[in-house]
């Protein structure tokens, strides 16, 4: 039907405005608060709306088009996405002649990048290529003139690059080396607190090797900015951005002071950036990045190909788990979307069970079946930004550039990215956000599907995490305070093992009564919220169903022989119910901790029930996972 023939049956009616739309939501809320129901206040502090319109993408910068400045639609002109991205993926192998093999087979099954992890690398894992005969042994048959070679080296990639050099030129093929050698000696500083040499040796380093490729004429990056180490420990995506820049430009610095300039330094840099599952906002971060990086880069004198920022996106290991891990592979899609949406480069998709054990075949291959999916049957290389235009994701974009933007400027005004890492300034502001974001999942304010929403206590735990010591002895810079990866689901997961470790002590779980009272109507809802709070800590539930006296209830759950009762009912029945209740089970020879599901609205109650029996009170608002782990010390669990 065409736009003309609408318009008579349009005419005879009034346009809607905002006003007339928030009109009708608010009297759907049945007076709740619109701003509380329907706005969401993101870790960022930017409130995402229930509804954007074109007004909402008027900051929109007119006459944007993929390939030109600000590069925010990307860096590349229209028509040369559909070769696509990199599909990189690690091998998780620490023998030469291991990852040899397992990258052979998966170059011949769809990934067309070879991704190094060397011992090197900031999470200290990885091969030793330390040799010529383990550099021979790891890419044997490797054709690096097909597929480009990217490693994070750590403080320096010059020994690295040296050896590969030496390697590839005994087979007259140096010229054929391209990808990234990437020294990134400030994620070292604070992923390890120290440095096995002063920060100054590691850029002059950087500075060699830059210059060094550039004279041979090599498509080769050689400065690596590790940007998604601040969100894999908690930070947001302000914080991701503001950090991830303030380090390019120190390179950027430091490396026109050694006689590189800026014009050769920046087209030589790639930034890794953590792709996590917000949607909208990931697409949005990458977006928001290349923004910010022209505009710095311009600030500093570069010139157009200098302002192009090259990223590489990896699947976030904050919000993967151990428990119900396979859902990390719904985690994984969304992200890899995402990134791929959002301009990636490169991507790298992390097993689904890469926070527990090291990957297999088996998981690899559905990591890099996902992208070969999204690549093949979606072509999604094919589409030149697909997210622009969009009011959500334009309003994102502007609203991240700017928060990132002050941020980096706070870390310019104290001297750099360098003398902030020393003072500790960004540790400690991911360290704060780090804490808020878990306190949200220990609350079960932010669920986590398998883990505090949903668990299944049929499940059989995988092994504990592995443990990877930072080395720092022989460090010639000074320590400084560091950044830690975690996992946003540890805290429930540490729950669950000491659940398991107590059913293969006793035979049994941990146990939890609830004292239902009346018909289902009158306290189902209390009683399921009471099974799922128990169940994210491992604690299995017994129902006592249709209970209509204190005293009955309390044989009923002393006959259980659970150490927890849970009382189920109404806040208008509670004060007839607890107090006798919770009387009758503290006057038991062992009496059981007491429980009640709801907080009651005056202080005056809970301090009465509490008199009478009454140990804790579970509700919405509490920290759940701290609550269960006072529960199972005082079990002795």
């Amino acid at each position: 039907m065409s736009t003309t023939s609408l318009a008579p049956l349009l005419s005879g009616f009034a346009p809607a405005t905002d006003a007339d739309w928030r009109k009708v939501a608010e009297e759907s809320l049945d007076g709740a608060p619109f701003e509380k129901k329907l706005v969401t206040r993101t870790p960022e502090g930017i409130d995402l709306q229930p509804i954007y319109t074109g007004r909402d993408g008027e900051k929109e910068a007119g006459g944007e088009w993929p390939g030109l400045a600000p590069y925010t639609r990307g860096p590349d002109p229209l028509g040369s996405r559909p070769q696509g991205w990199l599909i990189c993926q690690e091998m998780g192998c620490s023998a030469p002649a291991d990852f040899n093999a397992a990258l052979r087979e998966a170059l011949e099954r769809g990934q067309n990048a070879v991704l190094l992890s060397v011992a090197s690398s900031p999470d200290g894992r990885g091969l030793n290529l330390d040799t010529l005969a383990a550099v021979e042994s790891a890419l044997h048959g490797v054709d690096l003139a097909a597929v480009p070679l990217f490693a994070a080296a750590g403080v320096t990639a010059l020994p690295l690059a040296q050896l590969l050099h030496t390697w590839l030129r005994s087979q007259d093929k140096a010229a054929e080396l391209h990808g990234g050698l990437l020294a990134d000696p400030l994620t070292m500083l604070v992923r390890q607190g120290a440095l096995p040499c002063r920060l100054d040796e590691a850029l002059d380093d950087m500075a060699t090797l830059t210059t060094w490729a550039q004279g041979e004429h090599l498509r080769l990056r050689t400065i690596g900015v590790d940007a998604g180490q601040w969100a894999e420990a908690g930070g947001h995506a302000v914080q991701e951005l503001a950090f991830g820049l303030a380090t390019g430009i120190d390179y950027v610095r430091a490396l026109d002071a050694r006689g590189v300039r800026i014009d050769d330094a920046a087209p030589r840099m790639l930034f890794t950036f953590a792709l996590g599952s917000s949607f909208f906002m990931e697409i949005a971060k990458l977006r928001a990045a290349r923004l910010l990086w022209a505009r710095a880069v311009q600030a500093a004198g570069g010139g157009a190909e200098a302002q192009r920022l090259a990223s590489h996106g990896r699947t976030s290991r904050w919000n993967k788990t151990v428990l119900d891990p396979h859902v990390n592979l719904l985690r994984t899609t969304t992200e890899a979307c995402a990134g791929v949406i959002g301009g990636c480069s490169g991507l790298q998709v992390g097993a689904f069970d890469e926070c527990y054990r090291a990957p297999d075949t088996f998981s690899r291959r559905l990591a890099r079946n996902l992208q070969i999916i999204l690549q093949e049957e979606c072509q999604l290389g094919a589409v030149v930004d697909p997210a622009g235009g969009s009011w959500l994701v334009e309003s994102l974009t502007r609203q991240l550039a700017a928060k990132a933007w002050t941020l980096f400027q706070e870390i310019e005004r104290r001297g750099g990215m360098a003398a902030a890492i020393r003072a500790g300034y960004p540790q400690a502001l991911v360290e704060k956000s780090a804490a808020e974001r878990i306190a949200a999942v220990e609350s079960r304010r932010e669920g986590v599907i398998g883990t505090n929403l949903h668990p299944n206590l049929k499940e059989k735990l995988a092994a504990a995490d592995p443990v990877v010591a930072a080395v720092r002895s022989g460090a010639a810079e000074a320590l400084v305070p560091t950044l830690t990866p975690r996992r946003r689901a540890e805290p429930f997961e540490a729950l669950r093992r000491r659940a398991e470790a107590h059913l293969a002590r006793t035979g049994r779980r941990p146990t939890v009564f609830l004292a239902g009272f009346g018909p289902r109507k009158q306290h189902g809802a209390r009683a399921d919220f009471a099974a799922g709070f128990f169940a994210a800590g491992g604690f299995e539930t017994i129902s006592g169903k249709g209970l209509d006296s204190p005293a009955g209830a309390a044989q009923v759950a002393l006959e259980s022989g659970a150490p927890i009762v849970v009382i189920c009912s109404t806040d208008d029945t509670y004060p007839a119910l607890v107090p006798p209740l919770a009387q009758a089970l503290k006057a038991a020879p062992k009496p059981p901790l007491v429980v009640l599901a709801g907080l009651p609205g005056t202080l005056e109650l809970q301090a009465q029930f509490k008199a009478a029996g009454v140990d804790e009170f579970i509700h919405i608002r509490a920290n759940c996972a701290k609550l269960l782990a006072a529960f199972q010390d005082k079990l002795g669990l």
